[in-house]
């Protein structure tokens, strides 16, 4: 395709494909700022508690009908809190920062870096935020994003220094401990924010654990080796018996290398900076018990229980080789539930789902059934599909017409207007309020045609059974 250019030529088609690049993210943005400007009208009557506008932007944006966001989000196949906070930013660039908004538009600045500024600035109030609009537009198009955006922290402060003092405070009460996603090589990122004496404490128990297991990981970098001993900050039990029986062997060492009489004060230990009397109980306690609870998924084929070779998935840790699977136990004690056959069908005539109800239809469907949503959670709410009648008799409520939303998804496929139906288990149909079609199952979220998915909600109405599928039934 490039073949017949010259060397020049390549480096004109690189720059020009960076900016139409630039400018295709602006209509993305764009598109998605006229279908707000479209749903930003105030509802009325009952619809108007239902469906009320709402502020994704900073102060002086418009605001837009709630329903209208998860539509939009779907014609965009993105998941709705990308598309809202698409939306928030490129609402905030139009009417709190326009002069970086007229620079990114002529394609001369990299629409994500406009994207952070939005984000950085939105707490603003609206008179100030232009003194983070001013300077950002100067250097955008001519600065590298990592300068851009210090310029822009430093402007931010500088915009209103009380407001900063009060966010400082604000934040020294947030703390919180987050997990990333296991990625495929069943890693995982630890982040917490935590008092400072509290971080230097489990920075010291860490590098004290480090420097006791590191003859056993010879081969190991120093990083390595600290990841591993953090881990023993989650297996209590084991912690304090490596460090108890460390500290009774430094201990043995010293005595007799050096004498101890009574007379002489007790010097808290450094392993655990614990005294020696309390270490005598620790070491004639069972430490077994202070091991944690909790409950494991694991997913696996049976030919892999047989030899196969396969990767059994557990929830919330990701994917793991049968090996990894077995040292991830190897220290536990383990009792094994019995397996849930997934093709019985299990029906109430309560409106409710029971909790052996709600853990069989996450094993089928695997998350929330919402087009392209990307929540596996479990702690969701349990739809209907096709709406509960109380005053119909019979077993509405059951695999047959159960599907996991996120609450968010649940109110906008209960009061916008969306219709949904199951076809099968873990097979569902949604036709929007405007006519996109989708069907979402075990091999993710298909499109399909208005007609299309009229049709399928048509036969399963016709189907006779709550739900519209036969308990032995395809989709």
């Amino acid at each position: 395709m490039f073949d017949h250019l010259s060397p020049r030529g390549l480096l004109d088609a690189a720059a020009e494909a960076v900016r139409a690049r630039r400018l295709a993210e602006v209509r993305d943005l764009e598109v998605i700022a006229a279908w707000a400007a479209v749903h930003s009208g105030e509802s009325t009557g009952l619809v108007r508690r239902m469906n009320p506008l709402v502020t994704v932007g900073g102060e002086g944006t418009p605001r837009v009908q709630d329903h209208a966001l998860g539509e939009i989000a779907l014609a965009r196949s993105s998941g709705v809190a990308a598309t809202i906070n698409a939306l928030a930013d490129v609402l905030d660039l139009q009417h709190r920062l326009p002069l970086t908004w007229a620079v990114v538009r002529e394609g001369g600045a990299e629409v994500y870096v406009a994207r952070k500024v939005a984000r950085m600035s939105r707490h603003l109030p609206g008179a100030v935020v232009g003194v983070v609009d001013a300077a950002v537009a100067r250097m955008i198009a001519t600065e590298a994003p990592g300068r851009v955006l210090t310029v822009a922290e430093g402007k931010v402060i500088e915009a209103d220094p009380a407001l900063h003092e009060q966010r400082v405070e604000e934040e020294k009460r947030r703390r919180y401990v987050a997990l990333g996603r296991s990625d495929e090589f069943g890693l995982r990122t630890l982040i917490a924010r935590l008092d400072a004496g509290d971080a230097a404490w489990v920075q010291a128990t860490v590098t004290r654990v480090a420097e006791i297991i590191t003859p056993g990981h010879p081969d190991a970098t120093a990083d390595e080796v600290r990841a591993i001993a953090l881990g023993y900050l989650a297996r209590p039990a084991e912690l304090l018996a490596l460090l108890v029986e460390h500290e009774a062997t430094a201990s043995q060492a010293e005595t007799e290398a050096e004498p101890v009489t009574d007379d002489e004060p007790r010097e808290p230990s450094r392993a655990t900076a614990f005294p020696s009397d309390l270490l005598d109980q620790l070491r004639r306690t069972d430490l077994t018990k202070l091991r944690p609870k909790t409950v494991l998924y694991v997913h696996l084929h049976e030919a892999t229980l047989l030899g196969a070779q396969g990767v059994a998935r557990v929830e919330d840790l990701g994917p793991r080789t049968l090996g990894a699977l077995q040292r991830l136990l190897a220290t536990t004690n383990v009792t094994v539930k019995p397996v849930i056959d997934l093709a019985d069908a299990v029906r109430t005539t309560a409106y409710e789902h029971p909790e052996a109800l709600k853990e069989r239809v996450h094993l089928i469907t695997g998350g929330d059934y919402w087009p392209y949503a990307t929540s596996t959670s479990r702690h969701v709410d349990y739809d209907h599909p096709t709406p509960f009648d109380p005053s119909k008799a019979g077993q509405q409520t059951g695999t047959h017409n159960s599907g996991p939303l996120a609450r968010r998804n649940h109110r906008w496929k209960t009061h916008a207007g969306y219709q949904a139906r199951q076809r099968a288990p873990g097979h569902y149909v949604w036709l929007t309020p405007n006519g996109l079609g989708f069907t979402t199952g075990p091999s993710g979220t298909h499109p399909c045609s208005e007609n299309e998915a009229r049709l399928h909600l048509a036969l399963a109405e016709r189907r006779g059974r709550p739900g519209g599928w036969s308990d032995d039934g395809e989709p």
